[in-house]
């Protein structure tokens, strides 16, 4: 379900030059980066990489929808992480990316955690405007 620009809380503000061989910033000067593709692209591998601020973005935002479904659960999910990994590579269009996410989760059995994964992914902002679009896989 979308939102409506009268619902929006806040808006992240980036601007990026010469695509991913340049610099991407933010309007508030919080982010700035140069950016350089990885060396398996053909890069130097010197600078940060739109896959890496992605996955970054998805896994800080994944474990706050943890955090929301293990409020609800009444889960202990103290000292859990959640990781990223953005893969990208040749499909028929061009290029597609590839997400999987995994959790580390110690204060709960492993059907628990990956109750917890599967809902999270149901409310996660990112998990849902990625849905349909690229394959994520939950570990």
């Amino acid at each position: 379900m979308s939102i409506q620009q009268s619902d929006v809380l806040y808006t992240a503000v980036a601007t990026a030059e010469s695509g991913r061989d340049g610099r991407v910033a933010t309007d508030d000067g919080k982010i700035d980066f140069v950016l350089d593709p990885p060396k398996e692209m053909g890069g130097s591998g010197v600078g940060a990489n739109p896959e890496q601020l992605f996955a970054a973005g998805y896994s800080a935002c994944f474990q706050g929808a943890l955090g929301v479904v293990a409020r609800r659960e009444k889960a202990d999910i103290s000292g859990s992480t959640v990781t990223a990994k953005v893969g990208i590579g040749k499909n028929e269009d061009g290029f597609g990316l590839i997400v999987e996410i995994s959790a580390a989760i110690p204060n709960v059995d492993t059907a628990t955690a990956t109750a917890l994964l599967e809902k999270a992914h149901q409310v996660c902002p990112y998990s849902k405007a990625t849905r349909g679009n690229i394959t994520v896989t939950l570990v």
